[in-house]
């Protein structure tokens, strides 16, 4: 069956490259850091990122979506700079930017269920909010770690990301039930 919404299957083909490029970029944080615990955490996010991109590719396949080769070639060229680049940047930026990263891609998953909604489509809404979570939780990770950094405020201000500046409206401390999946980021369907 094809889908019939050009821009969800586009969303999809997206999302699939991306995770391949986040994943890249959590080799080169996790490999740059000293700290052992944060070692494994970012570890556990880059297989949490392999995993949301088999998900994401099974979907594809069911609706005879093709892997984009323009997103493939793009985002695996992002991925390994960004990979390359924790060595150089600092402690801080990698966690700071990853963060931000995240926050984005939190709302990405939950859009993706109301699409699927609109088409009658139900079936991909538990694995898509449970994706929408984690990278909710990738999220607080890293700002928990960014923001213990002097140049947090800076950031901040420039980039707005930070503790009361999320790019989603998910609060772990009060997630909605999957039912109600769709009320999440409203301003951010396009």
């Amino acid at each position: 069956m094809k889908l019939k919404d050009h821009r969800l299957a586009q969303s999809l083909q997206l999302a699939y490259s991306a995770e391949r490029a986040a994943a890249f970029a959590y080799i080169g944080h996790a490999a740059s850091l000293k700290n052992q615990t944060e070692k494994q955490r970012v570890k556990e996010i880059e297989d949490d990122e392999w995993d949301h991109r088999a998900h994401v590719l099974k979907i594809m396949k069911q609706y005879e979506i093709p892997v984009s080769r323009f997103y493939e070639i793009k985002y695996f060229i992002i991925g390994k700079i960004i990979s390359w680049s924790c060595f150089i940047i600092g402690r801080f930026m990698p966690y700071f930017f990853a963060g931000k990263l995240e926050s984005g891609n939190v709302c990405e998953y939950f859009v993706m269920i109301k699409k699927f909604r609109d088409l009658g489509i139900y079936e991909h809404d538990q694995i898509l909010y449970d994706m929408g979570v984690k990278e909710k939780e990738h999220e607080e990770f890293f700002l928990e770690i960014a923001s213990k950094d002097s140049w947090m405020p800076y950031f901040d201000k420039i980039f707005s990301w930070g503790k009361n500046k999320s790019q989603n409206d998910v609060d772990l401390n009060e997630l909605l039930p999957l039912e109600k999946a769709t009320e999440y980021c409203k301003k951010w369907e396009r």
